[in-house]
């Protein structure tokens, strides 16, 4: 299943602590805590889905063809990635759930303890 499908995507996010599901913005988004963690939005081979990323590979995935920086997220280092992309099935999920370790991340302890999200490190 591709994570550029709504079906592979939401079965992704399904996995994810804590993790809820809005349509808006034109996509299918997944949130946790309230604030975005991704968006998958198009079909076929205009899809794309959107993730957060670490500064180091910001500079590194918008140097790939497919990849760019996401439209109204870009100062806080988002990255829109085609589904015409250089990633491999592996990589994109690994991208996927940094997103979601960096969003996890910024919410506060305790509505981490409540959503039962235990971040490594």
């Amino acid at each position: 299943m591709s994570l550029f499908e709504r079906r592979g995507f939401d079965a992704f996010v399904a996995g994810l602590p804590g993790r809820s599901f809005v349509d808006q913005w034109d996509g299918h988004v997944a949130k946790v805590g309230g604030k975005v963690v991704t968006m998958l939005s198009g079909e076929g081979a205009a899809a794309r889905v959107v993730a957060k990323c670490p500064e180091e590979s910001f500079e590194i995935l918008t140097a790939l063809d497919g990849i760019r920086q996401a439209p109204y997220f870009a100062k806080r280092k988002w990255v829109e990635i085609g589904s015409n992309s250089q990633l491999s099935g592996e990589e994109l999920v690994h991208y996927l759930t940094r997103s979601y370790e960096l969003v996890a991340a910024g919410l506060t302890k305790r509505l981490r303890q409540e959503l039962g999200i235990r971040l490594s490190s």
